[in-house]
């Protein structure tokens, strides 16, 4: 008998419900600001109808940083990557309010999208803010960087792309730095086993507001590929 295929582990949960409002906002907009990934590459020029500076934000939560940058930008594309349909509507509520367009929407697993949706040297910054830190031992194999995610994520970066990600679980920052030093393509921008000072243009979410209100420590890190 042949051996079962590893599985990979999910790096998230679905939890959560949508209300009506948000509901209503994903019917609505979707098919005008939500990608339907099959494996295959995605158009983004085509989506967003032009080129531009392109940033993609893995697991925006409830759109809180996303929206802010897309809004700070307008004349960057931002490409955000979610499974939890109450953050999706959210976003998708906020830019109808707002009446901004230069955000798209991709629900599935980031892991995926970056394996095979996203052309090489095509993005200019990726974003991993405040990720589930998965704190149980057990459980760190669910953690989104790992030494096999690491490659991906340079892969979709230009040249002059920086990876940034934040984090106030201590344990997870020192498992970050671990894999991201060790990966040869990457260069910490701080040097290595340093942290980043804290971006003046990364907005303060809620969950960076939860982490201080806990007593924790922020940690910044950022990356570019080693080109």
């Amino acid at each position: 008998m042949e051996p079962s295929p590893l599985v990979r582990p999910r790096s998230f949960v679905v939890r959560g419900r949508k209300t009506e409002a948000q509901t209503r906002a994903i019917d609505e907009l979707w098919p005008r600001f939500g990608l339907d990934f099959d494996g295959s590459p995605l158009e983004l020029d085509a989506a967003f109808g032009r080129t531009a500076p392109r940033i993609v934000e893995i697991g925006f939560g409830n759109g809180e940083n996303l929206l802010t940058l897309a809004e700070r930008h307008p004349e960057r594309d931002f490409l955000g990557i979610e499974v939890h349909g109450a953050g999706i509507g959210r976003v998708l509520g906020a830019m109808r309010d707002r009446g901004f367009t230069n955000i798209r929407i991709v629900r599935h697993d980031a892991v995926e999208v970056f394996e095979r949706g996203l052309a090489p040297r095509s993005v200019d910054e990726v974003l991993i803010f405040f990720p589930d830190p998965w704190p149980k031992a057990r459980h760190h194999r669910r953690r989104l960087i790992q030494p096999s995610v690491a490659p991906l994520l340079v892969a979709a970066l230009a040249d002059e792309g920086v990876l940034r990600l934040a984090t106030d679980w201590e344990p997870y920052a020192e498992h970050m730095i671990e894999v991201l030093d060790a990966e040869p393509a990457l260069v910490n921008l701080a040097g290595d086993a340093h942290f980043v000072p804290r971006p003046e243009d990364r907005p303060v979410t809620k969950f960076e507001r939860r982490g201080e209100r806990l007593g924790h420590a922020i940690f910044d890190l950022a990356y570019r590929p080693a080109r």
